[in-house]
């Protein structure tokens, strides 16, 4: 196994990563407004902004499951047992000790198991929960002549809101993260011009040299 610097997030990722990331911040930002946290904006605001944002982001996110099953970059996110122990011990005691992280990316492998396990988890629990709450909401109109329909709202709200702090509670994991093992500009740098250290197989390594040598160095 060779280790070099490969570009493994295409454009479109990196174009993804920072639009979403800038889309859910906003949305705390003017979710906390609507639940009355601050007053930089006021309710009828709020909620507009809010609402727009929410559905630029969904249309972003149908715009990425549709190039991830067109590419099969959705191969990345599937979990494997194999190697997840060693990373959950990693994070758990070996990141305190000064170990080195046990998992080295792949070319047909960018997350390391527990990555893909939460990543996956986002995308299909998380996100639509976050999701078909925010519009079941939304669309109160639609279904509030129903029975209960006061008591139902209250807990489609309450579910929206904690899906929100999950999603929070994620960001800030995932930021403190950027903080330990290698420098923070090490962890960043690979979103901003997609390359990153991965292991590749000579088979590898001669494919990239001589049919995409602008993708390696």
């Amino acid at each position: 196994m060779a280790t070099r610097r490969v570009r493994i997030f295409t454009l479109f990722e990196r174009f993804w990563h920072w639009s979403q990331m800038l889309l859910i911040m906003f949305l705390m930002f003017t979710g906390f407004g609507v639940h009355g946290f601050h007053h930089i904006l006021n309710f009828e605001h709020a909620v507009t902004l809010h609402t727009l944002a929410a559905f630029a982001l969904l249309l972003l996110w149908a715009f990425s499951i549709f190039w991830l099953f067109t590419t099969r970059n959705w191969r990345h996110f599937i979990p494997t047992v194999k190697g997840m122990w060693g990373v959950l011990r990693f994070y758990i005691l070996g990141i305190f000790k000064g170990e080195h992280h046990p998992y080295r990316k792949a070319f047909w492998r960018k997350h390391n198991p527990l990555q893909a396990l939460t990543y996956l988890m986002l995308k299909i629990v998380l996100f639509p929960l976050i999701w078909g709450s925010g519009l079941i909401y939304l669309f109160y109109f639609v279904w509030r002549d129903i029975p209960h329909a006061t008591q139902l709202l209250d807990g489609v709200a309450l579910v929206h809101t904690g899906a929100a702090f999950t999603i929070l509670t994620f960001v800030l994991i995932h930021v403190y993260m950027l903080t330990t093992g290698h420098s923070f500009r090490a962890h960043v740098m690979p979103m901003i011009d997609g390359f990153d250290e991965v292991d590749l197989t000579p088979e590898e390594e001669a494919y990239l040299q001589n049919d995409e040598p602008e993708n390696i160095r």
